[in-house]
């Protein structure tokens, strides 16, 4: 049974950072791509950083420089480095694997498994 739950969020000021966690289990994220993807009230659903299982990492023109992807194989953990956070990065944030498709910046993100999500809210 595969199951991915993340961890990390909370509320910070802008400009204030945090790091999610999605801890994977039943699937290796050696070898599938892994996502994180995030969706505010009222807003489609965003592509937010995906990395390969090779390690390449692709993100959304609205986090570029701000966030960064990464994952520890031998923990089989995925994270998400958020820094200089906005208001408008206020979302639930998910993680996701064995992504089939992903546009960053768009709905377009086509994957197998998602965990329950985490809120990440950014006070201005």
């Amino acid at each position: 049974q595969v199951q991915l739950v993340e961890s990390g969020g909370g509320s910070v000021q802008a400009g204030g950072s945090l790091r999610l966690s999605c801890v994977v289990s039943g699937l290796d994220n050696s070898v599938y791509d892994m996502a994180w993807f995030r969706q505010a009230p009222g807003r489609e659903r965003e592509g937010v950083a995906a990395i390969a299982s090779f390690g390449r990492t692709r993100y959304s023109d609205s986090v570029k420089g701000r966030f960064t992807i990464s994952k520890d194989n031998a923990k089989n953990t995925l994270y998400l480095q958020m820094n200089s956070l906005k208001p408008e990065d206020t979302a639930v944030y998910y993680c996701a694997g064995d992504i089939g498709t992903f546009v960053p910046g768009t709905d377009d993100c086509i994957f197998a498994y998602w965990g329950q999500g985490t809120q990440v809210t950014v006070s201005s």
